[in-house]
């Protein structure tokens, strides 16, 4: 039996509960200073963490990493950069220098590897993840083929801080970091509110100042962006008003432009990167060819990315006839919304994809995972995340749902850590 047959048999045989969930709350109470907060964050969010891991094996992990390595190869090419700005919006234009903390590479993992769905710039869920994987014991003889130890914590967290450092150089700022906002729509809604707090720590814990805030709190003045009394060096972006264009963002829109503040992840990572009008253009083999990438790349990319067409280009009754095997995202979208299978659509909302500017992406099924809840075994899909930072990949995650998208909401699913097989 092949090494990927042998580990990814682990999915369905290995359906024992992995996640030590007493250590996993100390970890994060000792964190926080609170040990109400991983009981609370069981009681609100039930659906948030899986209790079981999804196994991966070494070739399809390095598969992933050289697509990774393949789209940033092509992304820092010139022309790419002008064809994948051309439809963005003017603040896309505007090159502060940061490359975009927590990029997130989503992958399913299809008969013939993974394929990758989409690039998000700002990923939920890595410092979570983090100390998710260090609450995960081996359960059974088989697990020992692919369990590894997950390494110093506090090495990854370092490795997680030090992005934000790299971000602020890259800036041009030289004088030391000092404090750090971690900014999206009102925080204390958000269902990942629960990392906020434990990046607040994790900050603080590391010597920088943090908070926690909504864009409208903030002002600009004196050359500066401002909470309150207290000066924000950086902005840990977790808005998903890419462009920054409500009058919510109005303020950190101006203090970004004027070079402020440093905000991370930005506009023009988003235009470049997870922007889905860019999965196209990265399986044009035309366009790649005629801007000299050379041919391994290409060929990657062409193995590692499911056909994806501009609805806008293509010819619409021909789509309609092959709907059934495509996938309709809006190109700016984020999180699942407003994103359908083919196979599920109504005339009604075919139109609304016409109208709108979308995305068809030939249909890559996720892959599953075998999990026990209540007794019986039940199968969810799963996708990957690799979490990244300029190309390189800090940690996998995976996430467990049942229905169309990932949601949380499927009992025994939500975010699962990573095993990968040993070599």
């Amino acid at each position: 039996m092949s090494e990927v047959a042998t580990i990814e048999r682990l999915n369905t045989d290995c359906t024992c509960v992995t996640l030590d969930l007493d250590r996993l709350c100390r970890a994060a109470e000792e964190v926080v200073g609170d040990p109400a907060f991983c009981r609370e964050m069981a009681r609100t969010h039930p659906n948030l963490l899986s209790a079981q891991p999804l196994f991966l094996s070494q070739a399809h992990a390095a598969s992933m990493d050289r697509i990774i390595r393949a789209i940033e190869t092509v992304v820092a090419h010139p022309a790419y950069q002008v064809e994948a700005l051309e439809h963005a919006p003017d603040i896309a234009r505007f090159r502060p220098g940061p490359a975009g903390v927590f990029m997130g590479y989503d992958f399913h993992l299809g008969p013939a590897g993974p394929k990758l769905i989409e690039i998000n710039t700002n990923a939920g869920g890595a410092l979570i993840n983090a100390y998710l994987l260090q609450a995960h014991r081996v359960c059974c003889a088989q697990m020992r083929l692919a369990s590894a130890d997950p390494g110093d914590i506090e090495v990854m967290l370092d490795a997680f801080v030090a992005t934000f450092r790299s971000e602020w150089r890259r800036q041009g700022r030289s004088e030391p970091l000092r404090s750090v906002a971690i900014v999206d729509t009102t925080p204390k809604d958000q269902y990942l509110y629960p990392e906020f707090v434990l990046f607040e720590r994790l900050f603080q814990a590391r010597g920088l100042g943090a908070v926690i805030a909504a864009p409208e709190e903030l002002a600009h003045r004196d050359g500066g962006l401002w909470l309150g009394e207290q000066r924000v060096d950086l902005v840990y972006n977790r808005l998903t008003d890419f462009s920054l264009s409500t009058e919510a963002a109005r303020t950190l829109r101006h203090a970004y432009v004027a070079g402020s503040v440093v905000l991370t992840p930005n506009p023009h990572a988003h235009a470049l990167y997870a922007n889905k009008r860019n999965l196209a253009l990265l399986g044009d083999e035309a366009a790649l060819r005629r801007w000299g990438i050379p041919g391994s790349v290409i060929a990657t990319l062409q193995s590692g990315i499911p056909r994806t067409e501009l609805v806008a280009n293509a010819d619409r009754d021909d789509l309609w006839r092959r709907r059934g095997h495509l996938f309709f995202k809006p190109a700016a979208g984020y999180g699942s919304k407003a994103a359908y299978r083919g196979d599920k659509l109504t005339r009604k909302v075919w139109a609304e994809i016409q109208a709108g500017d979308y995305i068809a992406q030939e249909l890559v099924p996720p892959s599953s995972r075998a999990v026990a809840i209540d007794g019986r075994i039940e199968s969810l899909k799963a996708d990957l995340r690799n979490y990244t930072y300029d190309g390189k990949v800090l940690l996998r995650a995976a996430r467990l749902y049942q229905g169309q998208t990932t949601n949380f909401r499927s009992p025994g699913g939500g975010f699962a850590p990573v095993v990968v097989g040993r070599p």
